[in-house]
């Protein structure tokens, strides 16, 4: 699943802008409770309102021009979000079954050889390229795949799916926030209050309901 979702998310952002690719791609965090009234997980009205809150912050964020169009790598995006939607949901069944670190070496070496056979029947390899790219490579080999993925497997223990995603989600606020302190990038009145009502939206689901004791 998570091939699936990677590659899909790669042919994607080939075409699609940074700002689509980041809203269309954390669409998840709606098709999981969706996916979840048909699997016996429904979410509560709270966690529907925050999904929907998110949603609004996550477009005030990332669709930066207003435009809604879809196009050809938005449906590729769309799919993408639902691949990963699953891979949230499988990881929430077995990360309390199994081990964590071993799951995340068996999902990265399964994951690593399919992408490799893709990689031979639709494109041709450069050993040159691949060189001059080490850099970027390295880093989502190690810290963006190793380490995120392998968090979220160790996470996801005891965590409601939609409160997961919902979190997850946050990576769209923490590159606006680090494009703006670490690559001096401006942050608009629409983008800030994006991130605002995200942040509002993941705290308010994690607020514990009047009942709990």
């Amino acid at each position: 699943i998570l091939c699936i979702a990677s590659n899909l998310q790669q042919f994607g952002i080939m075409e699609a802008s940074v700002g689509k690719s980041g809203f269309f791609t954390a669409l998840y965090i709606v098709m999981i409770p969706v996916i979840g009234i048909f699997i016996g997980k429904r979410p509560g009205i709270k966690l529907w309102f925050c999904v929907a809150l998110a949603v609004v912050g996550m477009y005030l964020l990332c669709m930066k021009d207003g435009s809604f169009t879809i196009e050809r790598a938005d449906i590729m995006l769309l799919l993408c979000a639902l691949a990963f939607s699953f891979h949230i949901l499988v990881v929430d069944y077995f990360s309390p079954k199994v081990d964590g670190v071993k799951m995340s070496c068996i999902q990265f070496f399964v994951c690593g050889v399919l992408s490799a056979v893709g990689m031979l029947f639709t494109e041709t390899p450069d050993i040159s390229n691949i060189q001059a790219a080490w850099l970027p490579l390295l880093y989502a080999g190690l810290l963006s795949c190793g380490v995120g993925y392998t968090l979220q497997i160790v996470g996801q223990k005891g965590i409601n799916p939609v409160i997961a995603s919902l979190i997850m989600s946050l990576e769209s606020v923490i590159s606006a926030i680090a494009g703006w302190l670490v690559l001096g990038q401006h942050l608009s009145g629409r983008e800030i209050a994006g991130c605002v009502v995200m942040f509002a939206a993941i705290i308010l689901a994690q607020l514990p309901s009047k009942t709990a004791k």
